[in-house]
């Protein structure tokens, strides 16, 4: 039986854990080390979205480093590094490690390539649900899911893809906080160069200023 102070439909395990990594993503300098430490446990099951992760594979050629938690964790890592430089730092930090949790839904192998259109629309969809069960202000879910949504806008600027919406991001997210995550989202991989990304979100900054 669920005990009457319980907020939205969860445990009160769940709420406890929700906040124990908010907390890790606002205070730490290296969150991932106690996300690492929180998932290595059995969780319970409303953040099975982010425990899949650890089951859903990468194209090795873009992401060396692994699985799509081994991504996270060091996107993470990189937002935390950045969280002054944020106008709004709780939903840069939590962007960021939801920004992929559509990836499960969507990988797929074609023609022996590993890929996941459209994670970042699906992603955006699952993170509105994952957090409008916990105890979070509407706006901020808001702002979390607008990033979430147009997060690969980066990479679609810089290689001048055609997938780009810049209409639909611009009316729903910041543009300098899409950059950011951008920045956090493309250094997360092992052997990132630094200046190359530095350039590429230049070049989506001023296609979409």
């Amino acid at each position: 039986m669920r005990k009457a102070d319980e907020r939205a439909g969860h445990t009160a395990a769940e709420e406890e854990l929700f906040r124990a990594v908010e907390r890790h993503l606002m205070e730490d300098v290296r969150p991932s080390m106690a996300l690492e430490r929180l998932f290595a446990e059995p969780t319970p099951p409303a953040f099975a979205v982010l425990r899949r992760l650890k089951d859903t594979p990468q194209s090795p050629v873009h992401h060396p480093e692994g699985n799509v938690w081994n991504h996270t964790m060091l996107v993470v890592d990189e937002a935390a590094k950045r969280r002054a430089e944020s106008r709004c730092p709780a939903a840069l930090m939590w962007a960021a490690l939801l920004h992929d949790i559509g990836k499960p839904d969507t990988t797929r192998v074609r023609r022996g390539k590993i890929t996941s259109y459209d994670h970042d629309k699906v992603g955006a969809e699952l993170a509105r649900r994952f957090l409008s069960g916990f105890s979070m202000e509407p706006a901020m879910i808001d702002r979390v899911c607008a990033l979430v949504r147009s997060h690969m806008q980066v990479l679609f600027a810089a290689k001048g893809l055609p997938f780009g919406d810049a209409a639909g991001m611009k009316a729903q997210a910041d543009i300098q906080e899409v950059a950011l995550l951008g920045l956090c989202d493309r250094m997360g991989r092992l052997h990132a160069d630094l200046g190359e990304e530095t350039e590429n979100i230049r070049t989506f900054l001023r296609l979409n200023s």
